[in-house]
């Protein structure tokens, strides 16, 4: 009976993690960028009573064993990194990638980050950066007299000055793909680090060996749909009570059996 108690107690851990994912899908529905996450169960080890195959007697064996699992634990939280919706903005800046590839931007530390979210600003000193100030890899830096800025598919930056009728080259974006995106570590701010699981990062030109091409003047959305993860949160919140009802009836069968005399 202690083993139900146990069990059930997993499965409820187990769907309060699947709640903490699903919460956070959601939290992050409007963020630009953003890959929502899976979380993924296993089984525990199992108790072997009896092993299916064993003899029963001098010329037979069991067909089936007798095995009492011991409950459930997450085994992984994957990320999904299938594409989100387009979001028009017509900012000059705003670059969204329609395929795969990360833009590459470093940190304030000086680690190199990947990240989906190409809403781009213009530093003080002209330099593209992200949100929070990370620069964008390689650099590039936009004129203050330019009068207009053109990000083509293949992510040459062009800038166009009054004076000028023909735009000017003033730097090349590139993306970065990895072998394995769902084995990079997430780290807040829509950034993504390398691990050993991700494999090396591969940097190269939009629209070659398989890189997304760039559009200016849109961003990529959430990849988040608010139904299935109203569903998952509904399917996830049924399964906690579920085990809670195993914990209190297996607590009133140990009352029943303490009442014995």
């Amino acid at each position: 009976m202690f083993k139900a108690l146990n069990t059930a107690a997993t499965g409820m851990k187990a769907q309060q993690t699947n709640m903490d994912v699903i919460a956070n899908n959601l939290a992050n529905v409007s963020t630009m960028g953003f890959k929502k996450a899976r979380a993924e169960f296993e089984d525990l080890l199992y108790e072997n009573v009896k092993e299916p195959g064993s003899a029963t007697g001098a010329n037979s064996i069991s067909p089936t064993g007798v095995q009492v699992g011991l409950g459930a634990k997450t085994s992984a939280v994957e990320k999904d990194f299938t594409q989100g919706s387009t979001k028009v903005t017509n900012a000059p800046f705003d670059v969204e990638v329609n395929g795969s590839g990360f833009f590459p931007v470093m940190q304030q530390n000086g680690q190199v980050a990947y990240t989906r979210d190409g809403a781009f600003k213009k530093g003080p000193d002209g330099r593209l950066q992200d949100k929070n100030g990370n620069l964008l890899q390689p650099e590039i830096t936009i004129p203050g007299n330019a009068q207009g800025v053109e990000i083509g598919q293949t992510g040459v930056v062009q800038v166009i000055f009054q004076d000028s009728m023909a735009p000017q080259n003033v730097g090349q974006l590139q993306l970065v793909s990895f072998v394995n995106p769902a084995g990079l570590k997430s780290v807040g701010g829509n950034l993504f680090v390398p691990s050993p699981s991700s494999g090396v990062p591969q940097q190269g030109i939009p629209g070659q060996n398989g890189l997304g091409t760039i559009s200016q003047g849109q961003l990529e959305t959430s990849n988040v749909n608010i139904v299935d993860e109203m569903v998952n949160m509904i399917t996830a919140q049924r399964s906690y009570e579920t085990n809670s009802k195993v914990v209190q009836a297996s607590d009133q069968m140990l009352q029943s059996t303490n009442n014995l005399r």
